[in-house]
């Protein structure tokens, strides 16, 4: 019988994802991902510049922003890499087969929990070809939607539009 007062596992792991989003660099909207698999954490990622490129919030300027380009558009004007595939590329392909990657975001400027999103179209791709199983997204501080990765590659056309960062 678990106890009432503990903490579930997806609340416990996105937990983890909203700190890591803690040290995204983006002046718009913070995002932290894990993947975890067999209960072990195997790699976490936020958003932020390229090693060695200046951040965002060191150029105090985000481009996007600047020209007022809508979320989920025109992501060639980003400086971030996103976090998820930060993740992707800090784990063994062996050990993401199967997986689980949490996702939380905070908004950039408020530091509050930003729920209700979703990978954009380019980090659904990496999620599918990492092979990645599920993708659990932060909605409240208690309540998160689980995306099958199936799902996105049966319903083709999911790929092309969504909200992302």
């Amino acid at each position: 019988m678990e106890n009432p007062t503990r903490v579930d596992k997806a609340n416990y792991y996105l937990d983890i994802s909203q700190t890591v989003a803690e040290r995204s660099t983006c002046l718009r909207r913070c995002f932290g991902a894990i993947i975890v698999n067999n209960d072990e954490i195997i790699s976490t990622g936020y958003n932020g510049a390229p090693r060695g490129r200046a951040n965002c919030n060191d150029l105090m300027e985000c481009m996007r922003e600047r020209l007022n380009v809508p979320r989920g558009q025109r992501y060639e004007l980003c400086r971030s890499v996103h976090a998820e595939a930060n993740c992707i590329i800090s784990a063994p392909r062996t050990s993401m087969i199967g997986a689980v990657i949490y996702l939380a975001c905070l908004d950039g400027k408020t530091g509050e929990l930003d729920g209700g999103v979703e990978p954009c179209s380019m980090c659904k791709r990496l999620i599918i070809n990492a092979g990645i199983e599920k993708v659990v997204v932060r909605n409240t501080p208690t309540e998160y939607t689980v995306y099958n990765v199936s799902d996105w590659i049966e319903h083709d056309g999911s790929l092309e539009v969504s909200e992302g960062y």
